[in-house]
């Protein structure tokens, strides 16, 4: 379709897109600048050019916790929790989409009704059940409660609807199963919605505080959020060292994105459209 528009609403247009972004993207500059600033502060307001930059914030952060391993238990258990949210989420979807039970509907009502249950509300019987079980203070502990996502499910159930169900029967008449087609038909077609919900799920993994807080005690079992925490002092803070623990946090989320950017696209689309 030609766009007719006039160049001075195409103008005014880029203008504000151009706005918007830098209003997105400044508290990330100043993030990166006050790390690179010495002894760098909040209270003096956004300072976007920095006299002698320095690298000295990161040099301390490596001293002050033990960040690699903090990373490393970060890493691991995002990356656990996104694959086991895609395995659940997809095998899910497929029953509600493909397969005829009693009262599905209202069983997939129930399920999406769960999204309006905030982790708040969930922290207290997860932490006693996690205590009964004697799995406090374990990566169990904190990968149990983010093994299954509703979220994941609703999306990846909108995808697999999507699905021509023209394949399934085909694919039935060939002498496939409901294992055979969901591997080799269904999977391979819903991939922008995987995509998708691996990046969601590897966000909420990655930024968790609230759980890891309440379950770990043990400075080896930190993920970075709660080892991030542990920077600011009851008076004291050095912000330039908070804020380079903060740009460490950002990079690897910012990488995911990037390299997910067009298949999350697609999947938002594809899933909206019947």
């Amino acid at each position: 379709m030609r766009d007719t528009r006039s160049w001075p609403a195409k103008l005014a247009l880029y203008a504000a897109v151009l706005a918007g972004a830098a209003i997105m993207l400044f508290p990330f500059l100043w993030t990166v600048i006050t790390s690179i600033t010495p002894e760098g502060s909040l209270a003096d307001g956004p300072k976007l050019v920095v006299d002698d930059p320095t690298l000295n914030a990161y040099r301390t952060l490596l001293d002050a916790i033990p960040m690699w391993r903090i990373m490393l238990n970060s890493l691991g258990i995002a990356i656990a929790s996104t694959l086991l949210q895609l395995v659940t989420g997809a095998m899910a979807a497929y029953g509600f989409a493909r397969l005829h039970f009693p009262l599905k509907n209202v069983v997939f009502g129930f399920y999406l009704a769960t999204l309006m249950v905030p982790l708040q509300v969930l922290v207290v019987p997860l932490f006693i059940e996690m205590k009964t079980l004697n799995l406090q203070d374990t990566y169990f502990a904190l990968l149990a409660p983010t093994i299954a996502s509703a979220f994941g499910v609703f999306l990846l159930r909108q995808a697999v609807t999507a699905v021509p169900l023209e394949l399934d029967e085909a694919a039935t008449i060939d002498g496939a199963g409901h294992l055979r087609i969901f591997t080799t038909i269904v999977l391979p077609l819903i991939r922008p919605a995987l995509a998708t919900v691996a990046v969601f799920a590897f966000m909420g993994s990655w930024n968790s505080f609230l759980w890891p807080l309440v379950v770990i005690r043990s400075p080896e079992f930190m993920t970075l959020p709660l080892g991030l925490s542990t920077l600011q002092g009851q008076f004291t803070t050095q912000w330039d060292v908070v804020m380079a623990g903060s740009v460490v946090s950002i990079v690897p989320i910012a990488i995911v994105y990037l390299l997910a950017q067009r298949h999350i696209i697609a999947g938002v689309a594809h899933t909206g459209i019947k």
